[in-house]
């Protein structure tokens, strides 16, 4: 008996998608793109872990790369409980308008978002070093009208100097949500708390029915309240978020 009834708690969990985008052009080879592989591998088991432990939802992760093109890595979202990451590898351009349409595309109830339990607002994780090689603002445009895009978490990383911040704060929506790292240990540090972060704050009950948009922007507002703190004690001066500064000597030898 107890068991049927723990199944049917486990049925009505709800599902809060974690989608990692991430830059794979030609640019985010070497270093970037061995950094990034770890530090995702190795920050699954603590999404795992905040998955296994809420019981009002359970998260989902999706992965989307772009370089020449853009693809799914996951034909649908994958339970965090089985999820592995599968390394990717750095070639090609940057077609971040390509990336737009296919997110764009999944976010809907027709796709990954039909959860017939529910859905929470996703989580959108968008990791970049360049900016984009093809027209991208028709396609931004469009994704920038979807319903589940609006009231899902955004932030974006900002990889090394070459990155354009203003394109990645066009996806977020605000540069208060884009954060700049300038060395391989602060990127390993931001992947592991903006992906915990985003994953804890994503998936506390609330909805995305009445009120929605305005819990939604809650949402948002307590992962870039606790993302601006993170940035603020870092004593590297390795990563930045708008109203930061570095300087340019500083900046020099931070090598990738």
């Amino acid at each position: 008996m107890n068991n049927i009834y723990e199944n049917a708690v486990e049925v009505a969990r709800r599902t809060m998608t974690l989608f990692f985008v991430v830059d794979t052009s030609g640019s985010m080879g070497g270093s970037k793109i061995g950094t990034l592989n770890s530090a995702i591998e190795e920050v699954i088991p603590e999404i795992r872990k905040i998955s296994g432990e809420n019981a009002d939802a359970a998260i989902k992760i999706a992965v989307l790369d772009f370089s020449s093109g853009a693809h799914w890595i996951t034909p649908a979202p994958i339970d965090a409980e089985s999820f592995c990451w599968n390394y990717l590898d750095a070639d090609g351009l940057t077609d971040f308008g390509e990336m737009c349409k296919m997110l764009n595309e999944k976010l809907s109830r027709n796709a990954f978002m039909r959860d017939v339990a529910g859905s929470f607002a996703p989580a959108i994780f968008l990791l970049s070093d360049g900016e984009p090689t093809d027209e991208y603002k028709k396609e931004l445009g469009r994704l920038k009208e979807n319903n589940w895009f609006k009231k899902a978490i955004k932030v974006a990383v900002a990889i090394g100097e070459d990155a354009n911040r203003d394109v990645l704060a066009e996806f977020t929506g605000s540069k208060e949500a884009v954060v700049a790292v300038h060395t391989p240990e602060a990127l390993v540090k931001m992947i592991r708390f903006v992906s915990v972060t985003a994953s804890q704050i994503g998936s506390q009950s609330s909805g995305v029915g009445k009120g929605g948009v305005d819990r939604a922007v809650s949402k948002q507002n307590e992962v870039l309240d606790k993302v601006k703190s993170a940035v603020e004690n870092d004593t590297t001066g390795a990563v930045e978020m708008e109203n930061t500064s570095v300087s340019s000597t500083d900046q020099e030898s931070w090598a990738w």
